[in-house]
């Protein structure tokens, strides 16, 4: 029997006319966060075709900086809470958003509290009829389809809440369809990432191999007809390549061959960033904190939002996409949304065992600063990616106003800030340091 029928789609794109930066790019700024304008720019999507055969025959608005708590300023944290202060950035301040009405419901109001004196924009509430929809169908998927966890696992696969996640990330997607795709590659995502690197049986030694093959889901293996069938068995053989190919098969099946070999080159970048993290644990290695950032360019949320168009129900051409200045705005989105992570995570990865690398640690031990002060300097960090997101946002946006350019990075954009409401409000997984 088919789903219920949900109601169509209510924009939840950001309404700050100077959303990405700059006074004198506020008018480019303003289009791209012209929510009237989100279905332009691509035709509208209709119904996706059912599930894809299975060929193996083989079982918001603008929010400033947060205040510390009364008491505990010191010069690290105002000079934080003061924004960017470098050549160049007088036009990043808040003015423009200060003049701004409030946005409607405002992501303050839901449980979890946003680390001190971060950048970023709040988000309207998730469609809960979305959320509840997208909750019981990934789990039908994960349980039914792929066998991706034993019994033991579940309360923390409902802890992950990933329909939250995927609906307040893409709310210009047009239907449930469209944000399945999402939803099956970043639990198969999660799924290679605990299972071969992290805390449920992953391991530096190995990974190589083991992303390679799983790589193979994703990318596929053209080879002879003797030893076809050995490889088809083997995408059987665990649940992280259970996920990918699955996943993989009903994104390949909606998309576009542009949109889906785009994907397998984001997806190459993130295993790779896997494998310069696991020789890091295997030789006992800090890295520089330089190291430690190209790594974050890798090993990062980029597969996410490059995906937007996709989910969106429409495609941003190849030759627009690879752009060096879209490339470059992909890139700051990335390893913005990724230091989110490290901050959010912080104290779960001081909490499990082994060493976990994450800018505040790597920049307390590289820079010789106490632990509070590493990870105020890891918030500059994260808000100067901030800013030079949104600064070169807007400039593309300004030198290239093709609606698709537009409503992409309108996605992106989304992406970002539904990110951090989900690191932001996941109680279950995420809890700040005692450090304000």
């Amino acid at each position: 029997m088919p789903p219920p029928e949900l109601p169509p789609p209510q924009s939840h794109l950001p309404e700050a006319a100077a959303r990405f930066g700059a006074h004198v790019l506020a008018s480019a700024a303003a289009a791209l966060h012209d929510t009237g304008s989100a279905a332009g720019g691509g035709p509208s999507a209709g119904p996706l075709p059912g599930p894809p055969p299975v060929p193996v025959p083989v079982p918001p608005a603008a929010v400033p900086a947060t205040a510390p708590a009364a008491g505990a300023p010191n010069a690290a944290l105002e000079r934080l809470l003061r924004g960017p202060n470098g050549l160049g950035t007088a036009g990043l301040r808040l003015s423009l958003r200060e003049e701004l009405p409030p946005a409607g419901p405002s992501a303050d109001a839901a449980e979890g509290r946003p680390v001190p004196g971060l950048y970023f924009h709040a988000v309207p509430e998730p469609d809960p009829q979305r959320v509840e929809e997208i909750g019981r169908r990934i789990k039908s998927w994960a349980l039914d389809e792929v066998s991706l966890f034993p019994d033991e696992w579940e309360d923390q696969f409902d802890g992950f809440s990933v329909s939250r996640y995927m609906v307040a990330c893409h709310p210009d997607a047009p239907d449930v369809d469209h944000l399945m795709l999402a939803t099956r590659l970043m639990v198969a995502e999660n799924a290679v990432d605990d299972c071969y690197c992290e805390d449920h049986g992953g391991s530096p030694v190995g990974l190589g191999e083991r992303l390679l093959l799983a790589h193979t889901a994703l990318d596929p293996l053209h080879t002879t007809d003797e030893y076809r069938p050995d490889w088809a068995q083997s995408l059987h053989s665990d649940a992280p390549r259970r996920a990918y190919r699955s996943a993989m098969e009903y994104f390949a099946g909606a998309a576009s061959p542009s949109q889906t070999d785009r994907l397998r080159h984001d997806m190459a970048r993130l295993h790779l960033g896997y494998l310069a993290e696991a020789a890091w644990a295997q030789s006992d290695r800090v890295p520089e904190v330089w190291e430690y950032l190209a790594m974050r360019q890798f090993n990062n949320f980029r597969p996410c939002p490059t995906i937007t168009d996709t989910v969106g129900g429409y495609e941003l051409p190849a030759d627009l996409h690879a752009r060096p200045a879209m490339q470059k705005v992909i890139a700051l989105a990335g390893n913005a949304t990724t230091l989110v992570n490290d901050l959010y995570s912080y104290t779960k990865e001081l909490d499990a065992p082994g060493h976990h690398l994450n800018l505040p640690v790597v920049i307390a031990e590289r820079e010789n600063l106490s632990e509070r002060d590493a990870y105020l300097k890891s918030v500059e960090v994260h808000n100067d990616l901030m800013h030079a997101f949104e600064n070169e946002a807007a400039a593309l946006a300004a030198d290239c106003p093709v609606p698709q350019v537009q409503r992409f990075l309108r996605g992106v954009a989304a992406w970002v800030d539904g990110n951090h409401y989900w690191h932001r409000t996941n109680t279950y997984r995420y809890s700040l340091p005692d450090f304000w």
